[in-house]
């Protein structure tokens, strides 16, 4: 505890005010004259919307509230999506576009980056648990070569530049089509071979078996507790979408051990209802764990885009994630098994069956905890194909979230901003992202506040010093400058401890400035203002 804070609980306030007011009344001699009090002045306190742009016109000597919206992107390491780019990249290369893919989140003022940690039971980070991944090296098993963490970096970069970073696993995919290399030996399909199945060309763990749920748990729990990451995500691979035969026919998946045992110990679940269970028990587990283990982290889902059938708004139609992936994400929102949902509203605003804004109110309906919805748009469909986008429906989107007071979204993915495929990072930073934003508080996770700040101008009058009387709860500074013209909003990491405050080349003089530290769940502290002559 701070000295202040001991030396305050010594007061008395009221017999602190009290002799103070005896003391005056007896050295007063005469009543002093009455002065005239002038008429308030009305001033404009309309309400600022949290997504709204931030650069506002100067009204009040209050600063405004603190702008609010999750602006995240997926890094895809599975097939060699987004990172690395390709698998044989030496260590500064693959450090070098991890730096890329950063300065443009920066540049493009994003606040998070979901970066793909486990695409197939296998790491880009070194792990007991499971094999280097081959997307990472050329050969799973084999670690990068000069050696380093790439998580940790990716971890370490990411909060030097003020951006949280999400840890996204898939949790029963073991090998993807595009995999080319001999399986490690340290790999799930061959030190426990009965979890893992063959299907179309993929092979999958089966959520029925308790091993391969168990491992999921494990590797998740690891993660969370051996690194600094902000939020835990898993997909929507939880079953695997369904594979035709050649026949044309759907080919169930071939779980029949498992079911056969859970039948044998007494089960009564009919089949489909036994794999939604299994897939329940998992989100269910990882919401625990991850909490366990650190309080602060986020756990995030997302999920196909079109819930169960027997809900859907008129009109709306398409592939039952709930039949068919067996993920019943309703339950999950109404039990409260996650901090935010990102389900994946990949199709245009226009197009009737899956109309972008009616499935957006439809799981903002869906969510009586109220916890986040960040939806995921399909930024990607922006490419050189005769089915491109326009980058005006990725725009577009943006728009119609916010009309909804929708406060996030996250794009799939970074290649298409790094590409800037048809201008869209351009036109995004310029029309859309006009200033930096904080992700969304989550106070149900902390709502304990950050230290508050004290400021200290230096000799030369050109910076403030922040000094915080304790740190360990807080991630970020949010600071307001004043102009005579405008308020200017930007973030950035607590360990920045001095504040430029020279004239604004633009602008001009700096009137004003205001900062409140940020904890790790997005809670404000106490604002301190510094004015400036």
């Amino acid at each position: 505890m701070s000295n202040l804070k001991i030396a305050l609980q010594g007061f008395k306030l009221p017999a602190l005010v009290t002799s103070a007011c005896a003391l005056m009344l007896a050295c007063s001699t005469a009543t002093p004259p009455v002065k005239p009090q002038p008429k308030p002045v009305a001033v404009d306190l309309t309400i600022i919307p949290q997504n709204a742009l931030v650069n506002y016109p100067v009204q009040v000597k209050d600063a405004p509230p603190l702008p609010r919206e999750f602006r995240a992107a997926w890094v895809s390491t599975v097939a060699n999506i987004d990172w690395p780019s390709r698998r044989d990249l030496s260590t500064e290369k693959q450090k070098n576009e991890v730096l890329t893919i950063l300065d443009n989140a920066v540049q493009l003022k994003l606040n998070a980056i979901v970066l793909q940690v486990r695409p197939a039971a296998d790491a880009i980070y070194p792990s007991m648990l499971e094999p280097w991944s081959e997307f990472l090296t050329g050969e799973q098993g084999r670690p990068p070569s000069p050696y380093y963490d790439p998580l940790q970096f990716w971890v370490e970069q990411a909060h030097a530049r003020g951006l949280e970073l999400h840890a996204w696993f898939n949790p029963y995919r073991s090998r993807t089509a595009q995999s080319k290399m001999a399986l490690a030996t340290n790999h799930i399909s061959k030190l426990a071979p009965q979890v893992v199945k063959n299907y179309g060309d993929l092979q999958w763990m089966d959520p029925g078996e308790p091993l391969a749920m168990q491992q999921t748990l494990n590797v998740i729990s690891d993660v969370v507790r051996r690194y600094d990451v902000d939020g835990i995500h898993i997909d929507d691979y939880f079953y695997p979408y369904p594979v035709k035969g050649s026949n044309g026919a759907e080919q169930d998946f071939p779980d029949d051990p498992s079911w056969v045992a859970y039948l044998q110990s007494g089960g009564k679940l009919a089949r489909a209802d036994w794999r939604r269970d299994n897939v329940n028990r998992l989100v269910e587990a990882v919401n625990q764990r991850v909490h366990l283990e650190k309080p602060w982290v986020k756990f995030g889902i997302s999920p196909f885009g079109i819930g169960r059938p027997d809900r859907l708004p008129p009109g709306i139609a398409g592939f039952s994630q709930y039949d068919k992936l067996y993920a019943d994400v309703e339950l999950w929102l109404a039990k409260g098994w996650l901090d935010y949902l990102a389900p994946q509203l990949y199709w245009p605003i226009n197009q009737g069956p899956q109309a972008f804004k009616v499935l957006h109110d439809y799981w903002l309906a869906q969510n009586p905890t109220g916890k986040h919805i960040w939806p995921g748009l399909y930024t990607s469909r922006i490419d050189n194909t005769d089915k491109s986008w326009p980058a005006d429906e990725i725009l577009n989107q943006v728009d119609a979230l916010r009309e909804k007071a929708g406060n996030g979204h996250v794009h799939f993915s970074m290649a298409a901003l790094n590409q800037n495929r048809k201008d869209i990072r351009k036109r995004l930073g310029s029309e859309k992202y006009t200033s930096q934003s904080l992700v969304p508080a989550s106070p149900w996770l902390d709502s304990s506040p950050p230290a508050s700040a004290v400021l200290e101008a230096s000799t030369d009058k050109k910076s403030l010093r922040v000094q915080l009387s304790y740190t360990s709860n807080t991630r970020l500074l949010a600071i307001w400058k004043r102009t005579d013209q405008q308020w200017l909003f930007s973030v950035v990491p607590a360990q920045n401890m001095s504040i430029d405050i020279s004239d604004d080349p633009q602008l001009g003089a700096i009137r004003q400035v205001t900062v409140s530290a940020i904890s790790r769940t997005g809670v404000e502290g106490v604002r301190a203002s510094y004015s400036l002559p």
